[in-house]
């Protein structure tokens, strides 16, 4: 069933037109605007370029989706299929089915979102014009990575995304932001060093690189020395991008000094990347290498959990001046946790689940740094004990619409039923339960046992989180310094009554149209889970039989 029938010739423009449009976008906002369009500000001329390429993109992306046929989301659809390196059998090779379209959808609206906030809140660094064309390129390699079906292709769109990603931090983001960068990109180039040669042994030892192709022989080409050779090379470039309790290092010093929509991004969309490569390439490609690391997958996966938990509960804690998005980065490593435990079971409920959590994931941890990132604009800061002391946030008293938003999105990090962080973490622990033959149930089940602590664990902290940027901390006025005693400037136009706490600007206009379609998804993923699970579901069992429906 289609929503509107469009031909195959137009479906295969529109992913086309995805994958590219960014790229030629991120050209076009170098290049002088012409005369018309240049406006009073040069700077608002090329963030507008940047909003109408990004809108463009995912307008596309919406269409492409409104003329899937959903009754066959097994199947590749708007597939381009061309000879690009004849001698290597390289092809240029586009496709979609029901794990692709999701995140296609997700990177092309949290982008546009990025793209809309940044046009009002432009970070803080050396040049418009290249932060427009960083997040452009960005776009385009992550649409790309989801898109292509050729191993080194989706090698190069996978490599793609770490340059703009390292500027963003480098040149707009905060304190410690070179220490940040490079280690961003060391970790991730070295883990990708790895990767590529598990990808050209996979490629040269079946003799093709075609992905569709690879799953179809599910592994049956290769011998089980090369698939755990493979896996293993492959699964720890996939696992530094995901990122992996112990490769997770990296991550929390990347959020902490990056820019808000650089922050967005990267636990919104680039995350993904790592996860998809697990579901797309070593699963149906490497089932017999994927069995062998399974237990070892799940085992660093539950430690990621508890690991994240622990380490956002210790930051949490009043006096350990724990840095707001530092924590939040912290919880991604948790998440991502479950993510990593639904592709460890081999199983349609854990590879669903998985993927459901990627998505929820994006949705609620990206409305999360946008809050975090509003909340530091407003006080110079994202230290907890700053913002929990008497002349701190409190933000139900000073600014009731945002607390209230980051009240939502912390209960939907929890994974409160009803709200979609609650299903992909429910699925990974059923698949958990009864993984795929030939892997230890006892231990699987442990590991269940394990990850459903962490899910208590991940309340604790998000409900500390809440009642101490909130509701404020009730320490004795004795007991403050002068300086905390200070009350902090009314926001101007905005008079307080006596004894009342001094208002700050709550949530404004632009804030709110990046933020309502991120709450509103979470909302709708966790009422209405059908939607997503209906497109992943079919095309999950085609990939794990081997290509076979």
């Amino acid at each position: 069933m289609t929503v509107i029938d469009i031909s195959p010739s137009v479906m295969q423009f529109l992913l086309a037109f995805i994958v590219v449009a960014p790229l030629l976008g991120s050209v076009a906002a170098l290049l002088p605007a012409p005369p018309g369009l240049r406006g009073r500000n040069p700077d608002q001329a090329v963030l507008r370029h940047g909003v109408t390429v990004t809108g463009a993109v995912l307008l596309a992306a919406i269409v492409l989706a409104v003329g899937f046929d959903h009754d066959h989301p097994a199947t590749m659809q708007a597939t381009t299929d061309i000879s690009w390196i004849p001698a290597l059998d390289v092809r240029v090779h586009l496709g979609i089915d029901g794990i692709s379209l999701p995140l296609l959808l997700l990177t092309a609206l949290l982008t546009f979102l990025c793209a809309l906030y940044s046009y009002f809140k432009l970070p803080a660094g050396p040049s418009a014009k290249a932060f427009t064309a960083l997040v452009l390129v960005l776009e385009s390699g992550t649409l790309a990575t989801f898109a292509v079906l050729d191993l080194l292709l989706f090698f190069l769109a996978f490599e793609m995304v770490l340059i703009p990603m390292y500027f963003l931090i480098a040149r707009w983001g905060g304190d410690q932001r070179q220490a940040a960068a490079w280690k961003f990109i060391l970790y991730t180039l070295l883990g990708s060093v790895v990767m590529l040669l598990g990808l050209l042994l996979i490629g040269l030892r079946s003799g093709t690189f075609d992905m569709v192709a690879l799953a179809t022989d599910n592994g049956r080409g290769l011998t089980t020395s090369v698939q755990v050779i493979a896996v293993l090379a492959i699964g720890l470039g996939l696992a530094v991008k995901t990122p992996m309790w112990p490769l997770h290092s990296w991550l929390p010093d990347a959020h902490t000094a990056a820019p808000t929509v650089g922050s967005v991004l990267l636990a919104g969309v680039l995350l993904k990347m790592g996860t998809y490569g697990f579901v797309r390439i070593l699963l149906p490609i490497a089932p017999d290498g994927m069995r062998t690391f399974a237990p070892y997958l799940a085992a660093f996966a539950v430690v990621g959990i508890v690991y994240g938990s622990l380490a956002c509960l210790a930051l949490a804690r009043n006096g350990a001046k724990g840095d707001l998005k530092r924590l939040i980065a912290y919880s991604s490593v948790g998440h991502m946790g479950f993510v990593l435990l639904g592709i460890a079971t081999m199983t349609p409920t854990g590879v669903n689940g998985a993927l459901f959590a990627n998505i929820a994931h994006g949705l609620i941890t990206g409305l999360l740094f946008f809050l975090v990132g509003a909340i530091k604009d407003r006080y110079g800061t994202a230290d907890l004990d700053t913002l929990a002391g008497a002349t701190g946030a409190a933000l139900y008293g000073r600014a009731p619409r945002l607390g209230a938003l980051l009240a939502f999105a912390a209960v939907a990090s929890l994974g409160l039923p009803g709200l979609a962080g609650f299903w992909g973490e429910m699925l990974t622990l059923f698949g958990a339960y009864s993984p795929a033959a030939g892997l230890s149930r006892p231990a699987f089940r442990t590991f269940m046992a394990i990850g459903a602590s962490g899910t208590l664990l991940t309340a604790a902290y998000m409900l500390i989180v809440v009642r101490r940027v909130c509701m404020g901390e009730h320490t004795p006025h004795s007991r403050l310094s002068p300086d905390d005693r200070t009350p902090a400037a009314p926001a101007p136009g905005r008079p307080t009554a006596a004894g009342s706490p001094p208002q700050l600007a709550d949530i404004q206009r632009y804030e709110a149209a990046a933020w309502t379609p991120l709450a509103a998804l979470t909302v709708l993923a966790g009422l209405w889970p059908a939607v997503l699970l209906g497109l992943t579901d079919p095309a999950v069992q085609k990939l794990l039989a081997g290509g076979k429906s």
